[in-house]
């Protein structure tokens, strides 16, 4: 990074049958088959649609699921 090596303590995962052109089934499909997370977070897509399938997310799965307001920042852990 600007030159220098910088360590980087990553691991790369392996996501067979994502995509990032899912649709909402498919994405509950691929959630299903994952660990809850503490939170999860809906940045991508038009609000209703992310509102949409925030509600789907808490109701099918119980998980807590939240579209941030443009702008916001969240800590992520």
């Amino acid at each position: 990074m600007f030159g220098d090596y910088v360590p980087v303590r990553a691991e790369v995962a392996d996501l067979p049958h994502f995509s990032a052109h899912a649709d909402a089934d498919q994405i509950m499909d691929w959630l299903r088959g994952s660990p809850a997370p503490r939170t999860a977070y809906l940045v991508h897509g038009e609000e209703s649609s992310s509102v949409a399938l925030r509600d789907r997310i808490d109701h099918e799965l119980g998980w807590t699921a939240v579209v941030p307001k443009p702008g916001e920042a969240v800590l992520v852990r």
